[in-house]
């Protein structure tokens, strides 16, 4: 067998088992009850009660908040490489390590769901009921949505988006590619605990730190993957103009890449001014063009959808390419 046969082999089982993640995840979406993502905050929550106090000192509470880091997300790759190793051992587990694999990304990846959510604000927005819309953009945004306009959540539901195309479809699909399963379940476990602990707020700025940075370690790469994706499917000259002259403006280093390059793909504007908690705030301008109406939003998710065909086209165009060699 030679080494050729190998790679050929391990590359389209790798296609395989993402291809087949992306179709659980659009016949059955996110599971509704006992998702383990579920059970995995409660364990975090649990975890920061005893940890983060708000009486130590600002060095002592990023320590701790390390720690809480590797004590919640650690353990669980670790026993998934244990037992996968164990199983490798006799080859009539080779299948069940296979479909568990597939099963992981599966519940990494948010797909379907992302989609969903930004349908459930396009369609009420589009028929004039512009409360709805507000409530559901309120699911997925941190925001004050209540008195924002159609520009507004247009801006809101484009912006989230594509962020979140990002970090819950192609972020999870590149480190299951790079490191298999132990390596998508760091990802999503380290990005939910960014979602829990991220904060620069009283309670999370030190004890949160750590989650922080290490969302946008993990992030760095995938988040430009994400961006030139866009560009290439998007309005490609004024996308990558976009990225460059304005994604270095934006608080988030991973995601300003991402929503500057997708806004300039869809040739709108995004950006300007948002109400966090009763606080009204800047946002750097992020894309060229027009501002957004409904029908930009539409374009955005079919903007997610391509991205996604063109990263399992090439996965499986290297696949194949490879096959031919062998």
């Amino acid at each position: 067998m030679t080494i050729e046969f190998v790679v050929a082999f391990i590359l389209s089982l790798l296609a395989a088992k993402v291809s087949l993640a992306m179709v659980l995840d659009s016949l059955l979406g996110e599971v509704k009850r006992w998702h383990p993502l579920v059970a995995f905050g409660r364990l975090a929550n649990a975890i920061e009660l005893h940890l983060n106090l708000g009486v130590d000192s600002r060095l002592l509470n990023k320590f701790k908040g390390a720690g809480a880091w590797a004590l919640c997300v650690l353990p669980f790759p670790v026993v998934m490489i244990l037992i996968e190793k164990k199983l490798l051992q006799d080859m009539r587990y080779e299948l069940l390590i296979n479909l568990g694999s597939i099963a992981t990304l599966y519940f990494c990846v948010a797909w379907k769901s992302l989609i969903e959510h930004a349908r459930n604000i396009i369609v009420p927005l589009q028929c004039g009921d512009i409360d709805l819309a507000r409530a559901k953009l309120a699911y997925i945004v941190s925001r004050d949505t209540k008195a924002l306009d159609h520009t507004g959540i247009c801006k809101g539901a484009i912006e989230s988006t594509l962020e979140n195309g990002s970090d819950g479809i192609f972020a999870p699909i590149f480190w299951f590619a790079l490191l298999g399963a132990p390596g998508v379940l760091i990802y999503r476990l380290a990005n939910t605990l960014d979602a829990m602990w991220g904060y620069k707020n009283t309670q999370y700025k030190s004890f949160g730190f750590f989650a922080a940075k290490m969302d946008d370690v993990l992030n760095y790469v995938p988040a430009r993957l994400v961006a030139l994706s866009y560009s290439i499917l998007g309005r490609c000259t004024i996308a990558f103009r976009a990225w460059r002259l304005q994604a270095a403006r934006c608080p988030s280093p991973n995601g300003g890449p991402v929503m500057c390059a997708g806004a300039g793909a869809l040739g709108i504007r995004l950006g300007g001014v948002a109400t966090y908690h009763g606080a009204r705030q800047w946002r750097s301008r992020m894309g060229i063009g027009k501002l957004p109406l409904p029908q930009d939003a539409l374009k955005c998710v079919n903007l997610i959808n391509r991205t996604l065909i063109l990263w399992l086209a090439v996965m499986w165009l290297i696949t194949m390419t490879s096959i031919y060699l062998v």
